[in-house]
């Protein structure tokens, strides 16, 4: 797998757990929604996300490798 599919399967994990975690624990988890989603939006802009930096420092290869 590459980094860009890594990425994009966390990201929807963590949006699916939070929520789950809303709908069973507290509706303050829709605010761990709302953050990733504005992670994945500004990197679509800016071209850094911090999950990505992370992978490729621990040697995932990247789709351009």
């Amino acid at each position: 797998m590459t980094i860009e599919r890594v990425v994009v399967a966390i990201s929807g994990f963590l949006i699916l757990l939070s929520l789950a975690l809303a709908y069973f624990v507290s509706p303050n988890w829709l605010a761990f929604a709302a953050i990733v989603a504005l992670n994945l939006s500004q990197s679509a802009f800016t071209g850094y996300c911090p999950i990505a930096y992370v992978l490729k420092k621990g040697g995932m290869r990247s789709r351009t490798a």
